[in-house]
């Protein structure tokens, strides 16, 4: 029988009822209407800033049933998969790699479902309807969707590519202690070593969730992240606007750390959560203090996961200093599509050779475990 559901780009999610589109994307606070909205109203991920909405939606006359967040992007920042060398290939070749089609979160590399619908139906609709869009563009892009999902997008022509994370779990654990007694004896006494510097820095830290985070707090976090971002001689990608947004907006969902000494903040981490996860996301600090980023960053929130019985966090992109932390390996997915068919060929190889050294990876890092073997 023929599908009569119909498609529709939309280029404001103000067009989009929240309570719809939040039915199709979960607990994932990263996903819902209110984060993309903070992003796209703030000017942080906007046309003028390279990321200019097309979000594919699926609609059952008035009922909205399929959902892909979806960006015509003029730049690769703020992707975490990288794609400058095929698009220097592209530019030494003479032909224009950007605009590109990216379905993603802007500026968080955070595992989740892209294809927002409950039927595969639907989610066929989706991809099709994004290849279509994407032959008016150099490539479309799928970035950190699950693996099953990852398999759909194959199965319609993407190729894949895999990348590494590292994520802790809780098989419920009663107190930071009884995770510190499931590691090595070595991995166990530096965690142990890097919380008493801190404290013996004279560092206090309090976790402030949702409705107690005040302006004040906000204005400092901005600071601090803004400052992180220029000692790293980089561009910070969002604003006071967007960080005061996700506080009304998602109060929720939403952990603040701040660090203070004498009476004074020194450092903030900003981390976001639901019943399933907590989703590790920005730092900053407004002098050095040794071991505070590890304090701040990873023990607080492995502390909260405990405390409210979270069964993941996710750490971000990258970092192998995280392992030694009690965050182990975990694969990512990405899926992606070339118009043109010599480079296609050529990225798909590439991705046949980087998946061997991913797998080799990952089978280096398990040999490295900071748990006592059982």
């Amino acid at each position: 029988m023929r599908d009569r559901r119909t498609l529709r780009v939309v280029e404001d999610l103000a067009a989009v009822p929240a309570g719809a589109w939040n039915a199709l994307a979960g607990a994932n606070p990263l996903l819902r209407h209110e984060f993309f909205s903070a992003l796209h109203e703030s000017g942080c991920a906007s046309a003028r800033t390279g990321w200019a909405p097309r979000f594919i939606t699926l609609w059952d006359g008035d009922r909205l049933c399929g959902a892909l967040p979806l960006y015509l992007k003029s730049h690769s920042y703020g992707e975490y998969v990288f794609d400058w060398a095929w698009a220097d290939a592209y530019e030494r070749s003479g032909l224009a790699y950007y605009p590109k089609l990216l379905a993603a979160i802007p500026f968080s590399p955070v595992s989740g479902a892209r294809l927002l619908a409950a039927d595969r139906a639907a989610r066929d609709r989706l991809v099709r309807a994004a290849l279509e869009l994407a032959r008016e563009a150099s490539s479309l892009h799928v970035l950190f969707p699950p693996e099953s999902e990852a398999r759909e997008l194959a199965a319609a022509g993407l190729m894949l590519r895999r990348g590494v994370q590292f994520h802790w779990s809780n098989p419920g654990y009663a107190s930071f202690d009884e995770f510190l007694v499931t590691l090595t004896h070595d991995k166990r006494k530096k965690i142990r070593q890097e919380r008493r510097k801190v404290r013996d820095a004279g560092v206090t830290l309090r976790r402030k969730t949702g409705r107690e985070i005040t302006p004040e707090d906000w204005k400092f976090f901005a600071r601090c992240y803004t400052l992180t971002y220029r000692a790293h001689r980089s561009t910070p990608y969002l604003n006071l606007a967007f960080f005061t947004r996700l506080g009304e907006t998602l109060p929720d969902n939403v952990l603040l750390v701040l660090a203070e000494r004498d009476g004074r903040p020194v450092a903030a981490a900003l981390d976001l959560y639901s019943p399933e996860a907590l989703y590790g996301r920005y730092w900053g600090a407004v002098e050095h203090i040794p071991c505070l980023h590890f304090e701040a960053c990873y023990y607080q929130g492995l502390e909260f996961c405990i405390e409210r019985g979270i069964p993941a966090f996710e750490g971000g992109a990258q970092g192998e200093h995280k392992l030694a932390r009690g965050f182990l390996p975990a694969p990512t997915w990405s899926a992606h599509w070339l118009r043109h068919p010599q480079f296609a060929d050529a990225v798909e190889k590439f991705l046949a050779r980087e998946s061997k050294g991913v797998e080799r990876y990952i089978d280096e890092l398990a040999e490295h475990s900071p748990f006592r073997a059982a």
